[in-house]
């Protein structure tokens, strides 16, 4: 995993890291083989920016200096990297690749575009990554963070999810591995079954994976995200509806939970098994 060049230099849990390709890589040359063993660096993106923001310098400028001390610092601990091999994302000669590889994907119908909510702060009118939204408010200017749908672009790996699954069997891999992963796939099967709104012609569509049991449903939940909320609240319920969206809004999927929820979730984690 190549570092982000997003701080002044690196610090030990980096070398954590790293010390282990580079133990396995010493024992394989020393047995004989060629290895392949690059550095590289994944310059691009919010650590970079924000860096940029903070010191008040040119994002290309911070970039490069913060590459030139890493690099420093990496042949100083004498990792046997092939520097001939090196990497840096903000190369144009780099990324003109992704951008190539995007194109090709958006002309094979694989990538799209799609309204999905994300994190909006209102006073700096500006996406936010979860990391730059802790505890709910912008660490810049503090505003209260709320959910937001945008269109942005998708890719469809799910396309994927049954090639995947097949191949899963083709790899020596261990059972456990293995089944973690097919289980963060997590291909179900079911039905959607759509729900008529008495007194209206909407409908609400539910998938279910027991539509065996649909004859003891009494009740159903709604996300607050869901679409049609405003059009299936009564009157009288309106005001109360929109205030809980919009606290539902300023908080993460996890901060929703009750705590029997969590508690719940963290047995199921602790026991490797999706939540």
């Amino acid at each position: 995993m190549f570092p982000y060049p997003s701080g002044t230099g690196l610090h030990v849990g980096h070398w954590r890291g790293y010390v282990l390709s580079d133990v396995v890589s010493r024992y394989k040359v020393l047995q004989g083989y060629q290895v392949l063993h690059p550095m590289g660096w994944d310059a691009f993106g919010l650590p970079a920016e924000n860096f940029a923001i903070k010191n008040n310098i040119h994002p290309s400028i911070a970039t490069a200096n913060n590459i030139a001390n890493v690099k420093r610092q990496l042949h100083e601990i004498s990792a046997i990297y092939d520097w001939d091999r090196e990497v840096d994302t903000t190369d144009p000669n780099y990324y003109k690749w992704t951008q190539w590889i995007f194109v090709q994907m958006f002309k094979h119908g694989l990538a799209y575009e799609k309204e999905m909510p994300l994190n909006w702060c209102p006073s700096c009118k500006c996406v936010l990554a979860n990391e730059e939204a802790t505890n709910g408010t912008c660490e810049r200017c503090g505003a209260t963070v709320t959910k937001k749908n945008l269109r942005q672009w998708m890719l469809k790996i799910t396309a994927y999810a049954d090639r995947l699954l097949e191949d899963l069997k083709t790899l020596d891999w261990s059972e456990k591995v293995k089944k973690m992963q097919s289980d963060w796939i997590g291909k179900s099967y079911g039905a959607e079954v759509d729900f008529k709104v008495v007194g209206s012609d909407e409908k609400i569509t539910v998938y279910t994976t027991r539509p065996d049991t649909l004859h003891g449903c009494t009740f159903m939940v709604l996300a607050p995200e869901y679409k049609d909320i405003p059009a299936l609240t009564t009157p009288e319920c309106k005001e109360a509806v929109e205030k809980y969206c919009f606290e539902a809004s300023t908080k993460s999927s996890v901060d929703r939970m009750t705590n029997k929820e969590k508690n719940w979730c963290i047995h199921r984690f602790l026991l490797r098994k999706p939540c």
